[in-house]
């Protein structure tokens, strides 16, 4: 089987075509949803071609926050990349990829994963999907509104759930 051979100027603009995407969501991620101490990296499409992976690093010199005390704590290690669900674009599933930062608070005496703004605890979706999902799910049921934006009944459960305890809490 022989490779398929592209003109240059077609791999050129295709490239070219990826960069300034991946530019102008970052941009536009920029303008609307900024996290404070983290940075947007890059934007790709993943594996399947039906999702976008943005990649998110801390900002240079910006301590983790510990998810007990909610104070700044020196670094211990790093975990695995996680995948966190964001409102899907165009059609598209979007996750934000992140590698938790583990700290060893000294006010806790113990070593625990950091807290991030985009999440809540363990959950994988973002605090912003859960909040769009309970906003259809006033208009459609939970079973529509999960199968409409392709998550499962349970997590748009959370999200509600997620929603009922920030608009008690505020």
């Amino acid at each position: 089987m022989s490779a398929t051979v592209f003109p240059a100027w077609a791999v050129r603009l295709f490239f070219e075509f990826t960069a300034v995407f991946a530019m102008t969501l970052l941009s536009i991620l920029n303008r609307c949803h900024r996290f404070p101490g983290f940075v947007y990296r890059s934007a790709k499409f993943g594996a399947d071609k039906k999702s976008i992976e943005i990649s998110i690093r801390p900002r240079k010199g910006s301590k983790a926050i510990c998810s007990r005390c909610q104070q700044p704590a020196p670094g211990y290690d790093q975990l695995r990349q996680r995948q966190f669900e964001f409102i899907p674009l165009w059609g598209f599933l979007v996750f934000l990829l992140y590698s938790m930062r583990r700290v060893d608070c000294p006010r806790c005496a113990a070593v625990v994963v950091e807290q991030v703004p985009w999440a809540d605890g363990k959950k994988t979706l973002t605090k912003a999907y859960m909040l769009f999902l309970a906003r259809w799910a006033r208009r459609l049921s939970w079973k529509e509104t999960a199968e409409a934006f392709h998550t499962s009944w349970e997590k748009g459960f959370d999200a509600g759930e997620y929603a009922v305890t920030r608009g008690l809490a505020n």
